[in-house]
């Protein structure tokens, strides 16, 4: 594997966290000019909740999973592909940064199956192709990455070829494809808690594998967890922050500001 890929930051961006106080795309810009290489991964659940109810389609989740069906699919696919992706790679260029974004679906970068026939199009990562973010990397962009991915694996014949991959899964797989320096989710949250609301600083994968089967990490956090858990045995942190603080990323690409961190 190239060396340029050893050295790169996957930072995965929640929707809920891009408001108008928002510092993370500053920080994005401020760190490629510091000569770091980053992949940024974005999700966008809401706004595709919100859209679906324009449509007047409601939205279902199970485990902090997007039940998709094929009206659900043109609008994650519209929404994550197109505005989603399109407003952070302008804010990024807007700044001064050079970014281009893709989805999973381009160059065949995120390849999966369907996850559980339960929740239609949703996927789950097989395999992750490479040789688009090489690229982009060398060239000197920051790739940003909407989660749609191809449906390559175990496909019947007259479906729709995308399947809809929950993001921090997507973040995760392609960390641990590309053996990423360090992995960061920006959240809503200030990282993960105990039972009681404590802030846990520090997990090893196998605690925070334990939390997820007692119940204390639930919903939408156990994607991120899992994720962690899975890009830990090969990137050196999994650092889960709130992304609503100001320069939260910067603070967590140095090592400093708060949050919780998963690896041995």
């Amino acid at each position: 594997m190239s060396n340029i890929l050893d050295k790169v930051i996957v930072v995965k961006l929640g929707g809920a966290t891009l408001g108008s106080h928002d510092t993370a795309i500053e920080d994005m810009v401020e760190l490629q000019q510091q000569g770091k290489l980053l992949v940024v991964v974005h999700g966008g659940g809401k706004l595709i909740t919100e859209w679906l109810m324009t449509q007047g389609i409601s939205s279902q989740f199970v485990q902090g999973q997007r039940v998709t069906d094929k009206a659900t699919l043109e609008v994650v696919t519209a929404v994550l592909a197109g505005l989603v992706n399109k407003e952070i790679v302008a804010k990024i260029n807007d700044l001064g940064g050079r970014a281009l974004g893709i989805s999973g679906v381009d160059g065949g970068l995120i390849q999966g199956r369907i996850k559980d026939k339960k929740l239609g199009y949703t996927g789950t990562v097989v395999k992750i192709n490479l040789a688009l973010l090489e690229v982009f990397l060398r060239l000197g962009y920051i790739p940003v990455v909407a989660p749609v991915s191809l449906y390559s694996f175990d496909k019947p014949s007259g479906v729709i070829p995308m399947l809809n991959i929950n993001a921090d899964a997507a973040a995760g797989e392609i960390a641990a494809a590309i053996g990423a320096e360090k992995l960061v989710f920006l959240t809503d949250v200030v990282g993960i808690s105990d039972q009681s609301g404590n802030l846990l600083p520090k997990l090893s994968p196998g605690e925070a594998e334990a939390l997820v089967t007692s119940g204390v990490i639930s919903g939408g956090m156990i994607p991120k967890v899992e994720a962690g858990v899975r890009a830990s045995s090969i990137t050196s942190a999994t650092s889960i922050i709130d992304g609503r603080q100001p320069h939260a990323l910067l603070r967590g690409v140095e090592g400093g500001g708060s949050g919780t961190i998963i690896g041995d």
